[in-house]
């Protein structure tokens, strides 16, 4: 065979050598050390969690080595791709905080080795199919659906692998005679890779996640450019990588089965192989077994999912950071006000099997996160929340300010503040009683207290309520209040002898809290009236009075 006549007939176009687009896109110039890594998903319009752990991986690695990250889109199955997806793809992950140094935008392409979306770079592949052709390494196959559907019903009725290759690749070894008579009828060819490989060897490669691995050899002349001369994934990507000077790729361990032929086309394409990082499947417990996330159960899986709670970004990836490095908690204990990028981040630190998700842990965190943050912080994350997502609570947050960051200030410092929210969704359920228009009676008060004894109390605080004192008079009238009407204002004695006593003072307190706040269970009561201001406080207060 002449496969140089061969690699002409087929890619008559194809003026271009491979020594041009070494001259087209050459090596970085970057620091000693400096990794390169990417985000190349699919838009396919489904971000989830797995994208996100694969993006922080791929940026930790690059930029604190001094490196770059970049963003290829992935865009070569036509079929998959949903309109606008990229534009989604790239919204979303610029809200978890991945920056791109470079590679596909909104707006198009930002960097020296683009264009970065493989639907545009097919006339680069072209140049290394003809390299491969002509070096006898890969030839066209012009086998028809019906022929490869037959062909895997042999193979399964005598419990063969599947898959083109040995008897099977009918078109391997055809002759040139053969190639330009098909073509002359017409007929639809794809580029087949022609394998050396043999599954009764194997071959050393070490992860930097999996460690030493020992995997069979491929043996399948898997197809490198579709018959619309768009390639596969496995194909654009080892071209990419190299022409982008990828150093370090980042990917789930779904990938693994393939890497046997990615190590093979490599090798084919004369390109020195990236460093590979397999992360493990997200898994979570379902009753007393792990299963991997699903779509399909699982709305946690999706991106979106954490934007419409609410889950602040910072805790998103401080929770990521958790399941990513074993060594991290114990970070985070000995260094509680650092940065998270003044953590070095490790593959070696990374599970080999993958990590066990788990949203009670995640809103563990994002309590802790949220409960470091200052009131105008969290005003203006639940403000940026509520605008998008609850319209109403957004304009009652902004028609005063002063006061929605004095709500959020309530028990915001010191040693232990308070963790009241997880999620940005859930302010509105914690302070939403400030505002009269979200003011409801959720709780009531326990029909064994008698009446006149709460009437009694709502009516002589009301009386004597004064915003201006300090805590400890405000308090002081409380239990004036409940001496008054033989209630315990001393709670140890009430524990010992209950029955001395009509109630105590925490019940008096209940009274007003369910009469102010409309709840059993609200932020300190002491501040609450203070924002509230003396007016809303009477008003509430002799409301319930009247129901009474």
């Amino acid at each position: 065979m002449d496969y140089k006549a061969l690699a002409q007939l087929l890619f008559p176009e194809v003026t271009d050598t491979p020594e041009d687009m070494e001259a087209r896109f050459p090596a970085r110039e970057l620091p000693e050390g400096a990794f390169v890594s990417r985000m190349a998903p699919s838009p396919t319009g489904f971000v989830h969690l797995g994208n996100l752990v694969q993006g922080f991986t791929s940026e930790r690695l690059s930029h604190q080595s001094g490196g770059v990250l970049f963003l290829r889109v992935e865009d070569t199955d036509a079929k998959r791709e949903v309109p606008g997806a990229v534009e989604i793809l790239i919204d979303t992950l610029k809200h978890y905080h991945i920056n791109f140094d470079e590679g596909a935008t909104v707006d198009g392409d930002q960097g020296a080795y683009g264009p970065y979306r493989q639907s545009q770079r097919a006339p680069i592949y072209h140049v290394y199919a003809k390299l491969l052709v002509e070096q006898g390494q890969a030839y066209p196959c012009f086998c028809t659906e019906e022929e490869l559907t037959a062909m895997r019903e042999e193979q399964e009725a005598k419990k063969e692998n599947f898959g083109y290759y040995g008897r099977y690749a009918i078109w391997r070894d055809r002759s040139i005679e053969d190639v330009k008579a098909a073509i002359a009828a017409g007929i639809p060819w794809v580029l087949r890779f022609r394998s050396t490989g043999n599954i009764e060897n194997k071959l050393k490669f070490t992860d930097l996640i999996k460690g030493n691995l020992e995997i069979t050899e491929n043996d399948i002349d898997h197809v490198l450019l579709k018959s619309d001369g768009i390639p596969t994934y496995h194909f654009a990507h080892a071209v990419d990588d190299h022409l982008m000077h990828t150093t370090h790729v980042v990917r789930g361990d779904e990938w693994l089965p393939s890497l046997p032929f990615h190590v093979q086309l490599h090798r084919a394409l004369g390109f020195k192989m990236p460093k590979y990082a397999h992360i493990g499947t997200l898994q979570k417990m379902d009753g007393s077994s792990k299963r991997k996330l699903s779509k399909r159960k699982d709305p946690e899986l999706a991106l979106t999912y954490y934007r419409e709670q609410g889950f602040p970004v910072a805790a998103v990836s401080e929770y990521l950071m958790t399941i990513l490095n074993s060594n991290f908690e114990d970070w985070r204990r000995a260094n509680p006000d650092a940065d998270l990028n003044d953590f070095k981040f490790s593959t070696k630190k990374m599970n080999p099997a993958g990590s066990l998700f788990d949203i009670t842990k995640l809103r563990d965190v994002s309590k802790n996160v949220i409960s470091r943050m200052n009131a105008a912080e969290v005003y203006a994350y639940v403000l940026d929340w509520a605008q998008e997502y609850d319209p109403d609570f957004a304009a009652a947050l902004a028609s005063d300010p002063a006061m929605s960051t004095a709500i959020f200030a309530i028990g915001r410092g010191g040693k232990k503040p308070r963790k009241d929210i997880a999620i940005w969704s859930e302010a509105k359920a914690y302070m939403g009683f400030f505002f009269d228009q979200f003011f409801r009676m959720e709780d009531g008060i326990d029909e064994k207290f008698s009446k006149t004894d709460v009437k009694v109390a709502l009516q002589a605080f009301a009386a004597h309520y004064n915003p201006d004192d300090e805590q400890t008079t405000w308090f002081d009238k409380i239990k004036f209040i409940a001496e008054t009407l033989g209630y315990a204002t001393d709670m140890k004695a009430y524990r010992a002898e209950p029955e001395k006593y009509r109630g105590s003072v925490a019940d008096v307190s209940m009274f007003l809290r369910v009469a102010v706040t409309g709840k059993l269970n609200s932020p300190d009561m002491y501040e609450v009236m203070r924002v509230l201001g003396r007016e809303k406080v009477s008003a509430r207060i002799n409301a319930l009075l009247e129901t009474l």
